[in-house]
């Protein structure tokens, strides 16, 4: 093809971008369970009621999988060949085959003793299918099954993967899916898709998803344009943003602003006194964590987003996202300095948030945003309809609620209100295939809702036109003339005398 020489070729990812760095934050993965953690040296995690240390993962690529060894201790897990299926030796069916509890010669102390000699899981999972009376009774599915069971079990290995938004989003949907208000994963595209995020845009982002948007939408655009984060209460919460392991260039271009001064920014009332005094970058939510990381970071230093909204105390049965552990360096300023230093650097940091919201107000003032994601606890049809007055014509807008019956209401303010087009109101459904040689089927279990998405495109509203359009379309429908017609005057014929 002619010129493409001319053309600069793409470089090449930075070899050490696929290797695991001391700090950065990382997907523990064991089967289908997934925990988002932060790669610190003798720092102890518990993952799946094991506990090890990640020193050893600092080095090597992105999706390596380890085994756990005595003390803790993470070591590559080499590859083994599988034996091929004509070395097996299998039944036709599994009739003859009685579950008595009798088919194992290997006791519970046994398997207790193996462990205490420090053999690997392999290995016992090895033993158990040599002392099976039935394994080779069974028919070759049942035998994979059977191992697969055994290895699940008995070997402990755990694979390390790079954060990203479907990850993170499987992951929070399946332990902890309040916190993302129920999102689902692929609903989580469709909100990405019909909002049409990509790099260079100016987007305006309302959600109490922990973040889990914010960082999908910071993931999509690469770094490149703003996006202005709308929060209600002292500060935005950010936990899930922080599993990113996004680096600070990517919070150059995050704004953020209270909920509660929109309404004085649409009136044109707004100035930079109307801002809180006091500095709002999740004090209150480290310090009911009983953590209170180092505050002399900026506003958007992803440091001071790993704390922000963290919770105090795991539900049972489940295990929090580890982010950030206490570190030496990382105590309160009174305790490196002087209270002096302290109040400085407080006023420092007021500063400069007061600094970032002001700016955060201007480019809302400009009203040329390039779309809007709303995906909050709150009903959406306020939020929605004073927002919308930030958006340039032609831009699309997408909204995101658990249920239905807020939507609608939303669909037909929409509806009276005008300037919108495009209107849809939609739910995804999906179902999970197991894909298997000769047992690819759909899953007996499936997810029962991921949520409700209204989208549309924003056009330029005339008041005049629109209050006409629907004073005329009220009284059409309030006229029953229009409707139904008037009845025929009958001609009486007067009859002579």
């Amino acid at each position: 093809m002619e010129g493409s020489g001319e053309q600069p070729s793409p470089q090449p990812p930075h070899p050490g971008d696929h290797c695991i760095h001391d700090g950065d934050f990382v997907v523990l993965k064991r089967e289908d369970v997934f925990k988002a953690v932060q790669v610190q040296r003798r720092k102890k995690v518990t993952f799946e009621k094991q506990w090890f240390y990640l020193d050893n993962v600092i080095g090597h690529s992105y999706g390596t999988t380890f085994e756990v060894t005595n003390g803790g201790s993470l070591q590559p897990k080499k590859k083994k060949e599988e034996p091929t299926s004509e070395t097996k030796e299998a039944g036709t069916d599994n009739r003859n085959i009685i579950d008595d509890g009798k088919s194992q010669k290997l006791t519970q102390d046994d398997i207790k003793a193996l462990k205490d000699k420090g053999i690997k899981g392999e290995e016992i999972v090895q033993q158990l299918i040599e002392n099976s009376t039935t394994f080779r009774d069974k028919t070759e599915f049942a035998q994979d099954k059977y191992i697969k069971k055994k290895k699940k079990k008995y070997e402990a290995i755990v694979t390390i993967l790079k954060p990203s938004t479907r990850i993170l989003s499987i992951m929070y949907y399946a332990r902890e899916p309040g916190k993302i208000n129920h999102m689902r994963y692929d609903t989580l595209a469709q909100m990405l898709t019909l909002g049409n995020i990509r790099a260079g845009n100016k987007m305006i982002v309302m959600e109490t998803c922990s973040g889990l948007v914010l960082g999908a939408m910071m993931e999509r655009m690469g770094g490149f344009g703003s996006i202005i984060q709308l929060y209600p209460g002292d500060g935005p919460v950010r936990v899930a943003t922080a599993c990113f392991g996004f680096p600070k260039s990517f919070f150059s271009g995050l704004y953020e602003f209270p909920l509660n001064k929109v309404d004085s920014l649409l009136n044109g009332t707004f100035s930079a006194e109307m801002l809180p005094s006091e500095p709002q970058d999740s004090m209150s939510a480290q310090e009911s964590n009983g953590t209170l990381e180092e505050q002399q970071t900026s506003a958007q230093d992803p440091e001071d987003s790993v704390a922000e909204g963290m919770e105090s105390r795991p539900p049972e049965g489940q295990e929090a996202m580890e982010v950030v552990s206490q570190e030496p360096e990382y105590k309160q300023p009174r305790e490196r300095g002087s209270k002096k230093d302290y109040i400085q650097e407080k006023q420092r940091r007021q500063e400069e948030q007061r600094k970032r919201h002001v700016e955060a107000a201007a480019l809302l003032s400009e009203r040329n945003a390039d779309g809007l994601i709303v995906a909050s606890r709150f009903h959406p049809t306020p939020l929605l309809l004073a927002l919308l007055d930030f958006v340039a014509p032609s831009r699309p807008f997408v909204v995101y609620c658990q249920y239905k019956e807020p939507l609608l209401e939303c669909y037909t303010k929409l509806r009276e209100r005008g300037g919108v087009i495009n209107l849809r109101l939609s739910e995804t459904w999906l179902r999970n295939y197991q894909v298997l040689p000769d047992r690819s089927h759909p899953k007996l279990l499936m997810s029962g809702g991921g949520g409700y998405l209204l989208s549309g495109l924003t056009v330029v509203l005339d008041s005049l036109r629109a209050d006409a359009g629907l004073r005329a379309t009220a009284s059409a429908l309030d006229s029953p003339k229009t409707t139904e017609p008037a009845a025929k005057k009958q001609k009486c014929t007067e009859s002579g005398s």
